[in-house]
């Protein structure tokens, strides 16, 4: 395995982050934007709330397959568990997210659309149960904003303080 990802592991990384922010972007901008564009925004929201999903469980699969490689220096054992957790968490995050999002949707009897098709009503709706699943939702994206940070921060430094390949590792190129 060497010291870094798979260059497949490294793409789906980077495209996840990509659709992390696509996703995270369109839900602000919802409110910003013009009534007759609203709807299509919500729609990408969703979507790229989807392809997030879909991503994940790809890594997930990729992991699986190709493993962690070791950072070099060693981590200390505290550090690698939290490492470990902490990971775990952004995939929890991300895979709970969607699901949290399409059963927001669903209880409240919207119509929505996957990449051009109408997804047919598949519960009877709730406004109850609705409000409570969007308010998690609600609150797990924004707790993503502080794991978001916080993963980033960890990369930094361990690239700039403690120099180890923690971020190379997980960088595009050779």
């Amino acid at each position: 395995m060497g010291n870094r990802y798979a260059k497949s592991q490294i793409v789906l990384h980077w495209l996840t982050l990509l659709m992390v922010i696509l996703t995270y972007a369109a839900m602000l901008l919802k409110d910003s934007v013009p009534d007759d564009l609203a709807s299509l925004v919500k729609n990408l929201h969703f979507n790229f709330g989807l392809a997030v999903f879909l991503l994940m469980f790809i890594r997930l699969g990729l992991r699986r397959r190709h493993g962690t490689p070791a950072t070099t220096p060693q981590l200390e054992e505290w550090q690698e568990w939290g490492a470990k957790i902490f990971h775990w968490l952004l995939y929890l995050l991300f895979l709970a997210l969607p699901v949290l999002g399409v059963l927001t949707l669903a209880y409240g009897g919207k119509e929505w659309v996957l990449l051009g098709w109408h997804v047919p009503q598949f519960v009877t709706p709730d406004p109850l149960l609705r409000r409570l699943i969007k308010s998690t939702h609600e609150t797990l994206a924004n707790t993503g904003y502080f794991i978001i940070g916080a993963h980033t921060l960890a990369a930094l430094y361990h690239h700039y303080l403690r120099r180890d390949d923690t971020l190379r590792r997980m960088m595009p190129g050779k």
